[in-house]
């Protein structure tokens, strides 16, 4: 295992099996159980909870939070902030199969894996499986429970199975307010506008 900016060590639970091509950054806590895979690459100040697993190769960015028993497989990326809750389910695989049609076992040479993308400040509700290849999207909040099963855009707020939006949410969680053709955020009272259109569709901030 590498350790990045080692004058701020990361802790490893005894338990915690984490592979020694694997990077942790300064800071990072991986707690009791929890599987870290050969080079996958985990930024600095994260928690990867009880129980979780990290596939070979996923990035994760800093002050990332992966809860506890969620499956991020090889190979998504989380970009900084994002939080995955616990049971999350991150899907790998267009046709999930155990054998050919032959009926010889699969083996890595026998399929393309395909990886879900969280963006900044993204978070995903406990128990929500993301099918992939799906993006969600910066600042995004996905229910508890939901299937995503197409891009989440930006400050959307999805829930359901499957997922479908139902509003807006700003950088501190809370559903934005519409106001003409603007919408608040009532923790902040930060502003947004909307951009784009269809499946393009998403917020910035005024």
């Amino acid at each position: 295992m590498t350790v990045e900016e080692a004058d701020v060590e990361p802790r490893i639970e005894p338990s915690a099996d984490v592979d020694d091509r694997a990077v942790i950054g300064a800071g990072t806590l991986v707690w009791h159980l929890a599987q870290v895979r050969e080079h996958a690459r985990i930024g600095s100040e994260c928690v990867i909870g009880r129980g979780a697993y990290v596939g070979p190769g996923v990035v994760v960015g800093d002050r990332c939070k992966v809860q506890n028993h969620a499956l991020v497989y090889e190979p998504a990326v989380l970009e900084d902030g994002a939080f995955v809750g616990p049971a999350v389910v991150f899907t790998n695989d267009h046709l999930p199969r155990a054998v050919n049609p032959d009926g010889t076992l699969k083996d890595g040479d026998d399929w393309e894996a395909v990886g879900v993308t969280v963006r900044t400040g993204a978070s995903i509700g406990a128990r929500a499986v993301c099918v992939a290849p799906v993006t969600i999207g910066a600042w995004a909040m996905v229910a508890a429970g939901a299937v995503v099963t197409r891009d989440v855009p930006d400050h959307a707020l999805v829930v359901g199975v499957p997922a479908r939006r139902v509003g807006w949410v700003g950088h501190a969680g809370a559903p934005l307010v519409a106001e003409g053709d603007d919408w608040r955020c009532p923790t902040t009272g930060r502003r947004y506008a909307l951009r784009g259109t269809g499946e393009h569709e998403g917020l910035v901030v005024r």
